[in-house]
Order: structure tokens, then sequence, then C-alpha cells
């Protein structure tokens, strides 16, 4: 009985003793040390190496040539294309760059061509690829905005009118302009825009339309042309009419080119107030005086007698009579004329009868 007794005491005095070792060793005899905090760490630490400013200048001043360089390569070729496209034509360019375009393609290499030459081939053609490249980019470039210009600079058609009959190739045309020379617009505030026919142009239309191809030719677009017209030419003596689409637009100013017309240049008169400033062709003009809203304005009429003259006796080129007429007034130096032939004729017959006596 006294060893049960004993059993359980000694494995009590075991667990304790157990216990004083397990608890006892380096974790708890070690010296304790304090805790650093975070940020004497980071402040104990070597700061990072600074920049070189010698290195960071030099990296700022390869970029700034860079840029420079960049800039100025772009600037000449801007001005070098704006050289060219002011100086040469486009057929001119073409025909100067033609070898420079076809470079590339002249250097093929045989294949038993030395290494060494294969190498210099291969580097000249890729040096000559750019410039061809370039060039051809800019000749397409230049040929699209030209086409797109001439949209609006040029007449819509070569050919404006209609190829006469047959039957009709000897009758001249009579090519007029509109404003100042058979109405006149003008605004104002209080009524806006103003037209106003011409004193005798209903007389003038009907009387010429009987010896001439009447075609009216204006800067102004068809939009307003057409009603004007509607309203002026009632019976419709005008058998064409030619807008702003029909002229040639350059230095600021449309023209109108009567080579687009489709007729015999020796048989086309332009009457106009402005024929020698409007005109392509001024040796085809016939100057009237400006219509300023003259109530007694007779120059349409005084126009008549002279006009057909020419289409009963018509001359070989109306561009020669025209130029006999230069720096006169043409109805009044027809008169004059036309009177100095008549006296002529008296005085011829009157010596014939002498001569028969």
């Amino acid at each position: 009985m006294s060893s049960v007794m004993l059993r359980p005491r000694l494995i009590t005095l075991l667990s304790k003793h157990n216990r004083r070792v397990l608890s006892s060793g380096v974790a708890s005899n070690a010296p304790k040390e304090p805790l650093i905090a975070a940020e004497a760490l980071a402040a104990d630490q070597p700061p990072p190496p600074a920049a070189d400013p010698n290195s960071t200048a030099s990296v700022r001043k390869s970029w700034s040539f860079l840029k420079y360089a960049i800039a100025g390569a772009l600037t000449g070729a801007t001005a070098a294309t704006g050289y060219l496209s002011y100086a040469y034509s486009l057929q001119e360019i073409e025909e100067k760059t033609k070898d420079l375009r076809a470079a590339p393609s002249r250097y093929k290499v045989p294949d038993d061509t030395p290494a060494f030459d294969k190498f210099k081939s291969l580097l000249y053609s890729s040096a000559m690829t750019v410039p061809a490249k370039a060039t051809e980019l800019y000749l397409d470039a230049r040929k699209m905005i030209e086409e797109q210009v001439k949209g609006y600079t040029e007449p819509y058609a070569e050919k404006l009118l209609p190829d006469l009959h047959p039957m009709e190739r000897h009758v001249f045309t009579l090519v007029l302009d509109l404003q100042e020379t058979l109405l006149y617009s003008y605004w104002t505030r209080e009524k806006g825009w103003q037209t106003i026919k011409r004193p005798g142009v209903d007389a003038f239309l009907e009387h010429l339309a009987q010896y001439y191809e009447i075609v009216v030719y204006s800067d102004y677009s068809n939009m307003y042309v057409d009603p004007v017209m509607e309203r002026l030419d009632t019976k419709h003596c005008v058998r064409y009419r030619l807008g702003k689409a029909a002229t040639r637009y350059q230095n600021g100013q449309h023209y109108r080119d009567l080579s687009k017309l489709n007729r015999d240049p020796g048989k086309i008169i332009y009457l106009s107030a402005h024929a020698r400033e409007n005109s392509l062709q001024p040796e085809n003009g016939a100057p009237i005086k400006p219509f300023k809203l003259e109530l007694d304005d007779t120059a349409l009429l005084d126009f008549i007698p002279f006009l057909e003259f020419v289409a009963r006796n018509p001359p070989a080129d109306i561009r020669q009579v025209l130029a006999s007429y230069e720096g006169c007034d043409i109805p009044e130096e027809f008169i004059r004329r036309s009177r100095e032939h008549r006296r002529k004729m008296q005085e011829q017959k009157q010596q014939g009868r002498l001569w028969r006596r």
C-alpha cells in the first residue's frame, strides 16, 4: 500500500522538475535588446548617390540638339518643297526626277557578284530608295492637290457649248457679259438687291438673235444667272448661259476663256463693258460703255448697225476687224467709216458718169 501511495507523489515531483528544465534556457537567460524604430533604421541608411549634373546636362543637350536637328530638317524640306512647287510645274519635276526615281530599280546585282560588291550595291540602293520614294510621294500629293484645285479654278468642261449644227457653221457667236452690259445690280439697305436692265436690251436681243448665236457669260453662279435671265430674256433669244463654273479663276479674278466655247475663234465677238479686263482673249473683245443706271443710255442700240453689218458681210476673221477699231468707240467709228464709204462710192459713180459722157 505504501508503494501505491508513493507512485503518484513521485510522478508529481518529476513533472515539476521537467517544467523547470523546460522553462529555463537560452531564451530566458538571454539579454533583452531594445526594439529599434523604423525611422531610426531609415535614418542610419546612407543616402542614395546624387545624380551627376554634368551627365544630366549632356543628356539635355543631346535631346535639344536632336530636336533642333529634326526641326531644321523639316523646315528645310518644307522650304525646298515650296520652292519646287513655285518654280517648277508638275511635268517639269517629273522630267527632272525621272532618273532619281528609277535609280533603285536599276541596281540589280547578278548572283555571281562578289559579296563586297553586293554589299556596296545594297547600300547604294538603300540610300537611293528613300529620296526616290519621297519624290514619288511628293508627286502623287501634288497631283492630287492640283486636281482638287483645278475643279475650282478651271472651267467645268473642255467644251462649254455643244457642237454647232452643220447648217449653222457659218453663224457668228455673240458672247454678252451680264453685269454692266445687259443690266446693273446694286444693293440698298431699304430694298436689298435691285437688278435694273439696260435700256434697249429687249430690242437688241430680239433683233440680233436673227443673225447670231447669242451666249450670256457671267462670273456669277447659275443660281443667280438663271432666274435673272428668265425675267430678262422672255422671248428666249439667248441660247446658252454660262456662269461662274465656266470661268477660269486666276490672280483673284474670274476670266472668260473663249477658247473653251467649242467655236471658231475667228467667229466670236465678246461684247462687254470689261472686254479687255476679264477675258483671256481680248482680241475678240468689243468694248461697250458700262451701264450705270443712265436712263438715256443707248449703247446697246448703237451697236446694232455694226453687228448686223458683220453678220451680213462675214469677214474671214473677226479679230482683224476688231483690231482695226482699237482705241475707238466702235459704233461711232463704224458710222464714220460707213459715211466715208458712201461718199467714196458716190464719187466713183460721178466719175463713171463723167467718163461715159
